[in-house]
Formats: structure tokens, C-alpha cells, sequence
């Protein structure tokens, strides 16, 4: 396997982590008995819970833009491996930041997170 095999399933799994972890918030929210229906009148999520959310909703979006840019890369070393490595170790920060209300470092590792998704696909013309 691979070192971008073994980032893309590391990527994916933090993409289950998070939608699990905004599942139960939610759940704190709103209460379980609001999760298990439709949630057509539940109302929105707030505060932490809907950052982390939108956090989740950003990383699922970014994760559909990476994944096509690793399976391009799947031998890759240098920059093309090290952009991978960065776009993890930002996709991870990048939850907990948006969470804390970091508005500027929150900017800053979301641009890291895309110019290394971006770099992948250069580097796979």
C-alpha cells in the first residue's frame, strides 16, 4: 500500500469520525427522539453543534475534491506526497478550529487544505 493509500483511508475515516461526532451533537441538542424522525420541524442546530456541522458538510466537500487528486497520485513522492500529508493534518485541525470560532486561523488551514488538493491535480498532469 501505498503512503496516499494510506492518507486516503485515513481521510475517509475522519470523514466517518466526523459525521458521527455531529451526529451526537445534534442528538445533545435535540434530543434522540428528534433525530429518529424526519427532523422536518426540529429546527436548526446551534452554536457549537452547527459549527460543527458546517465543519463536517466543508470536510465531506473537500474530501470529494482530494480523493480523485490521491487516486491521480497513487505512486507520488515528494511534493505530491507532501501535499497529501498536509491536506490530512489540515482537514483534521480544521474541525476543531471552526468549533473554537478561530475565524482567521480557520481561513489559513482551509486554504492549506485546498492548494494541496489543487497541487495534486497539477502534479498528476
Amino acid at each position: 500500500m501505498s503512503d496516499i493509500q494510506t492518507i486516503l483511508i485515513l481521510s475517509g475515516l475522519w470523514v466517518l469520525v466526523l459525521l458521527n461526532a455531529q451526529a451526537t451533537w445534534g442528538i445533545v441538542q435535540k434530543g434522540f427522539g428528534a433525530m429518529l424522525g424526519p427532523r422536518d420541524n426540529v429546527g436548526p442546530l446551534s452554536g457549537r453543534a452547527a459549527r460543527l456541522d458546517r465543519a463536517k458538510d466543508n470536510t465531506i466537500v473537500a474530501f470529494a475534491l482530494f480523493a480523485p487528486a490521491a487516486l491521480l497520485n497513487l505512486d507520488a513522492t515528494g511534493s505530491a506526497l507532501l501535499s497529501a500529508q498536509i491536506f490530512l493534518i489540515a482537514r483534521v485541525i480544521y474541525p476543531f478550529i471552526y468549533v473554537a470560532g478561530w475565524p482567521g486561523v480557520r481561513t489559513i488551514v482551509w486554504t492549506a487544505g485546498m492548494l494541496s488538493t489543487a497541487w495534486l491535480y497539477v502534479a498528476a498532469l
